[in-house]
C-alpha cells in the first residue's frame, strides 16, 4: 500500500505537504527518504536557528551559542518528525521545513515593519486573480514573495514558448509546460503553504464567473492578458461585482487602477473608449474596431516613441506587442506595491501613473544643466 501511495505522489503535479504527526504521512516520508532516486534537502537546523533568533531579537548570538541553542531545541524535539516535509514531484525532491506558522513568521520577518503585522494578517485573508501570465508571472511571484494574498487564482491558456523567455523567468527545460503550471510550481517552491488555483484554459465565457466568485469573491483583479475581448469582459464583470482592477502595460512604467469597489458606475478604462461609442456598442463592434480600441486603451499619445514605432510594425516585421524583461519585472514589482496599497486601504484612487525611468533621468540631467 505504501508503494502505491508513493507512486501516486510521483505522478502529482503539485507540491505535497506531508505532516509527520499523521501516521500515513510519516510512512510516506520514510519511504521517500529511502528512495535513492529522490533528493533529500534537510536544512531544518538552520531554519530553527533563524526561528530562535526571531524569538529572541535582543540577544546577541554568536555562532557557538546559537549552535548550542539549536542542539538544546532538538533535545526536546525529534528532528525527523519536527515540522513538515514537502515533496516536489517535478524535481523528485523532498524538503524539510518548519511548521507552517513558524515557517511564515521566519519567511516574512524581513517584511517588518515595511508591512505591519496587521497588514500582513489582512493580506493573508485576501483573494487575488491574475489574468495573463507574461507580466502576470512577475506580479504573481512578487505577491508570493511578500505573502500578499491568502488565495491566488491565475488564468492563462498558453504554454511556455521560446519567444516568451525574454520576459518570463524560466528554463528551457520548461518549454511546452503550461504557464499556469510553471507559476504555481514556482510559488510552491517559495512557500508551499500559499493557496494557488489555476485556470489553465484561460478566461472563457464558461469559467469567468467561477474565476471571480468560486469559494469567495475576488478582492482584486490584476489584468495582464493580450485579448481585447477578455480585457473588456473582465472589466464588465469586475465592475458588476465591485472589484478593483489593476493593470501594467510594460511601457513607460504605466500602472492603471480602476476602483470599481469605490465607484460602481465608473466607465471602463477611465472613459478612454467613449469616443468610440457606448460600452455596449464597443463590445458589439469589437472585431471591427480592434486597432482603435487598442490605441485608446494604451492612450497612444502617451506611449514611448519606441512603443509607438512598434505598433506600426505589428503584422509586418513583428507578430506581437514588444515587452522587455526589465519592464516586466519592474511592472510586477509595481503591481505588488499597489496591490498592498489597495487591499490595505492606503487611499489609492482610480487613475494612471507613469514611472518612466528615461524621463526621470532626462529631466534630472536637464535640471543640472
Amino acid at each position: 500500500m505504501i508503494t502505491h501511495k508513493v507512486l501516486d505522489l510521483n505522478s502529482q503535479k503539485e507540491a505535497v505537504i506531508l505532516r509527520p504527526d499523521a501516521p500515513s504521512d510519516l510512512q510516506l516520508i520514510h519511504q521517500l527518504r529511502e528512495n535513492q532516486q529522490i533528493q533529500i534537502l534537510d536544512e531544518i537546523k538552520s531554519q530553527v536557528a533563524e526561528l530562535i533568533k526571531l524569538q529572541n531579537p535582543s540577544q546577541n548570538w554568536s555562532s557557538e551559542t546559537l549552535t548550542v541553542a539549536v542542539e538544546d531545541f532538538f533535545n526536546e524535539h525529534d528532528q525527523e518528525t519536527y515540522g513538515v516535509w514537502v515533496f516536489y514531484p517535478w524535481k523528485s525532491t523532498l524538503v524539510h521545513l518548519l511548521p507552517e506558522e513558524d515557517f511564515i513568521a521566519v519567511r516574512t520577518v524581513r517584511n517588518k515593519f515595511k508591512i505591519t503585522q496587521e497588514e500582513q494578517d489582512l493580506l493573508a485573508s485576501k483573494k487575488i486573480g491574475i489574468i495573463g501570465l507574461s507580466v502576470g508571472q512577475s506580479v504573481a511571484i512578487s505577491l508570493a514573495m511578500e505573502r500578499s494574498f491568502g488565495e491566488l487564482r491565475i488564468a492563462d491558456f498558453d504554454t511556455l514558448e521560446l519567444g516568451n523567455m525574454n520576459r518570463l523567468r524560466s528554463s528551457v527545460v520548461n518549454l511546452g509546460v503550461p504557464k499556469t503550471t510553471l507559476v504555481k510550481r514556482e510559488i510552491s517552491e517559495i512557500d508551499p503553504f500559499l493557496k494557488v488555483i489555476i485556470y489553465e484554459d484561460g478566461i472563457t465565457t464558461e469559467n469567468m464567473h467561477d474565476f471571480f466568485t468560486k469559494s469567495g469573491q475576488l478582492d482584486l483583479l490584476i489584468e495582464e492578458c493580450d485579448s481585447l475581448e477578455v480585457k473588456i469582459q473582465a472589466r464588465f464583470k469586475a465592475r458588476s461585482l465591485g472589484i478593483p482592477v489593476l493593470m501594467d502595460t510594460s511601457d513607460r512604467g504605466m500602472v492603471d487602477i480602476e476602483r470599481f469597489d469605490l465607484e460602481p458606475n465608473r466607465p471602463l478604462f477611465h472613459g478612454l473608449l467613449s469616443k468610440l461609442g457606448t460600452e455596449e456598442e464597443i463590445q458589439d463592434n469589437l472585431q471591427h474596431n480592434k486597432t482603435s480600441i487598442l490605441m485608446s486603451i494604451l492612450d497612444y499619445n502617451n506611449l514611448s516613441e519606441r512603443g509607438k514605432n512598434s505598433i506600426f510594425e505589428l503584422g509586418k516585421t513583428i507578430t506581437n506587442w514588444p515587452q522587455l524583461g526589465s519592464s516586466v519585472i519592474m511592472g510586477g514589482a509595481m503591481c505588488a506595491h499597489f496591490t498592498r496599497g489597495i487591499l490595505c486601504g492606503h487611499g489609492l484612487n482610480s487613475g494612471r501613473e507613469y514611472v518612466d525611468l528615461d524621463t526621470l533621468f532626462r529631466n534630472r540631467n536637464e535640471s543640472k544643466n
